[in-house]
C-alpha cells in the first residue's frame, strides 16, 4: 500500500510540475525554486539550528520550542497577505489589518506558553504529578 500511495504522490507531483512548467516561463520556475532553496538553506535552517543550540540548556525547552514552532507557522501562514501589493484595486479584497492580527496571534501564543510554564513550575513546587520526587 505504501508503494501505491508513494507512486500516486510522485505521479501527482510530476503532473503538477508539468502544469506549472507549461503555464510560466522556464526561468520563472527556476528562479522560484532557487529562491526556495536559498531561503531554506540560507535563512530558515540556520535560524532554527541557532535557536535550538541556544535553547539546549533550558529546562522547559520543549515548551519554548513548541511556542517558537507555532509562532513560525503562524508567520508563514500570514506571509502571503502581509507581502501583498498595496493598495489593491478592490477594497473588499483582504480588507483587514493582518499585521495586527498576526501580532495578536503571536502575543496569544507567548502568553499561553508563559502560563503553561508557570503552571508547570507551580505544580513542581507543590509536589504535583510533574515532580519526580513527589
Amino acid at each position: 500500500m505504501r508503494t501505491v500511495v508513494g507512486a500516486a504522490g510522485l505521479a501527482l507531483m510530476v503532473f503538477g510540475g508539468l502544469l506549472v512548467w507549461d503555464q510560466t516561463t522556464h526561468w520563472d520556475v527556476l528562479i522560484w525554486l532557487a529562491g526556495g532553496v536559498v531561503l531554506h538553506d540560507g535563512v530558515i535552517a540556520p535560524l532554527v539550528l541557532g535557536l535550538g543550540f541556544m535553547l539546549g540548556g533550558l529546562k522547559n525547552r520543549g515548551l519554548v520550542r513548541g511556542a517558537l514552532l507555532t509562532a513560525g507557522c503562524l508567520t508563514l501562514v500570514a506571509l502571503p497577505v502581509l507581502l501583498r501589493p498595496l493598495p489593491t484595486a478592490n477594497s473588499s479584497v483582504l480588507p483587514l489589518d493582518y499585521v495586527r492580527g498576526l501580532l495578536i496571534s503571536l502575543a496569544v501564543v507567548a502568553v499561553l506558553a508563559v502560563l503553561l510554564g508557570a503552571g508547570r513550575w507551580a505544580r513542581k513546587r507543590a509536589g504535583g504529578p510533574d515532580d519526580p520526587e513527589g
